[in-house]
């Protein structure tokens, strides 16, 4: 199976300003290789806001453009959106390829410390996609606390768990503690794309964006509070033999999520 490359773009998102957040920093379009996927943090086009007056129906201005740049650049372009549908907010994950092919993921957890259980309503259900024969599992910034919510198992096996984030500075420990537990405990990579800069409250983010590897080990990070794009390829090969070397899983616990 072919190797899959990451573009991790960290951004610092102009302060609900949709108008300016829509661009890629360098590596120029030539340093995106076809066939990659494009990470942006979440709610990229906006920063992390409450304010519903900046929502997007389904397939919004944002959304459009995601697609646009999959296929004008012939990659997969994912990043967050708040989204309007009826009367009801989301945290929307979008995963765009270069067809035209959309999928998208709501977020599960809603972070209430910001209140963001005000105002948005809960994903119900988990999101997994497949592009050139891997299995990537899409989750938001809060969900990365949750382990029985991210947990591989034989109804939702994937080789690659992606998080789009807006996580706090302080707290920078714990973002990058949590990602290495996932990636051990699920023998998976672990893409995470996290913001960088201070946000229109005053909260700092440092980043950290990162790809992880299925023993915890970071293979490639952008640097702290810097906006820029990283660029890391992984290797099934890799992960197969890893995966049947230390069989972890086939003592794991049955569960149901209910």
């Amino acid at each position: 199976m072919q190797p899959l490359s990451f573009c991790l773009v960290q951004t610092n998102p102009a302060w609900e300003r949709p108008d300016l957040n829509l661009w890629i920093p360098e590596p120029s379009d030539q340093d995106i290789p076809q066939d990659s996927i494009v990470v942006l943090p979440e709610m990229f086009n906006t920063g992390y806001t409450m304010n519903t007056d900046l929502a997007e129906p389904p397939g919004g201005p944002a959304c459009q453009w995601l697609l646009k740049e999959a296929a004008r650049r012939s990659v997969v372009m994912v990043g967050s959106v708040m989204t309007r549908e009826g009367s009801q907010y989301f945290n929307r994950l979008y995963w765009a390829e270069p067809t035209g092919q959309l999928s998208w993921y709501d977020k599960k957890h809603l972070f209430t410390l910001a209140g963001e259980d005000k105002v948005f309503s809960p994903g119900t259900t988990q999101c997994l996609v497949v592009w050139k024969d891997w299995k990537i599992a899409l989750f938001t910034c809060y969900d990365l606390r949750f382990p029985v919510w991210c947990r591989r198992r034989p109804d939702f096996d994937y080789d690659v768990a992606l998080f789009v984030a807006s996580w706090p500075e302080r707290r920078s420990y714990a973002w990058r503690a949590l990602l290495k537990a996932r990636a051990i405990e699920n023998q998976s990579y672990v893409v995470a794309v996290n913001r960088c800069g201070y946000d229109g409250a005053g909260v700092l983010h440092a980043g950290d964006s990162q790809v992880v590897d299925f023993s915890g080990h970071v293979l490639a990070a952008i640097p702290p509070f810097h906006p820029g794009c990283g660029m890391a390829t992984i290797f099934m090969e890799k992960l197969i033999q890893f995966r049947k070397a230390l069989p972890f899983q086939q003592d794991s616990d049955a569960f149901l999520l209910l």
